[in-house]
């Protein structure tokens, strides 16, 4: 690790902390050449697998330009996306995947865009699943429907 201050690339470990969420450690640090202290935060990488078998970083801002576009002309704040992309790389992050297939990054898409807006989930399925037919929207909505209708509550 290279010092922030001097570039002095000897640097010293004083302590090692993992954060809250446990997703990430930070560490003081301090540099013998300078002698200033400095905090690093370490994070796991998380890789996504394309179809095409290249490699990238997850980029979090390719997640929510997907739903943005889903989203256009739906009432889906900025603020609403940057907490589904929020929510989308969490729950990758929680799966403990190291290389993310590209196709679970859109099923962990769906999740949380159904509970935004329902049009925008629709959109973005019927793209995601490729929807070939006026079927099959009807066949998505319906599910949508089942799941609104309040469920019977056992009596006894």
């Amino acid at each position: 690790m290279h010092c922030p201050y001097c570039r002095n690339s000897d640097t010293r470990v004083l302590d090692s902390r993992v954060a809250d969420d446990g997703g990430a450690i930070r560490r003081r640090r301090s540099c013998p050449s300078c002698e200033k202290r400095f905090t690093t935060v370490e994070q796991m990488q998380l890789s996504v697998l394309k179809r095409s078998g290249a490699v990238e970083p997850f980029a979090r801002d390719k997640a929510i330009s997907g739903a943005r576009k889903a989203c256009k002309g739906r009432p889906v704040t900025e603020d609403q996306l940057d907490c589904l992309g929020q929510t989308v790389e969490d729950t990758l992050r929680g799966e403990g995947w190291a290389e993310v297939p590209a196709h679970e990054v859109g099923l962990a898409i769906l999740g949380p865009l159904r509970e935004l807006d329902e049009v925008a989930y629709l959109r973005f399925a019927s793209v995601y699943r490729a929807f070939e037919s006026a079927e099959d929207f009807e066949a998505e909505i319906a599910v949508l429907r089942m799941e609104r209708q309040p469920q019977p509550q056992p009596t006894g």
